[in-house]
């Protein structure tokens, strides 16, 4: 396993699932957990990780100032 594929935080790992299957399914995704990936469009699997990382970020610097 290289260190790019190793999680920061091993035990968030749960919370990150859960935080992508909430997400997709704001996206219209149901069911994204059972879904083949392969068969979605790279925009919509774009979408996903993007909406993530735009939620995460949101919340460090909400953590940051102190809210």
């Amino acid at each position: 396993m290289s260190s790019s594929s190793r999680k920061a935080v091993p035990e968030a790992k749960a919370a990150l699932n859960q935080m992508k299957l909430e997400i997709a399914n704001e996206l219209g995704l149901s069911n994204y957990e059972s879904i083949d990936k392969g068969n979605l469009t790279a925009r919509q699997n774009g979408y996903v990780g993007g909406y993530m990382t735009k939620k995460l970020v949101e919340m460090a610097e909400k953590q940051m100032a102190g809210k």
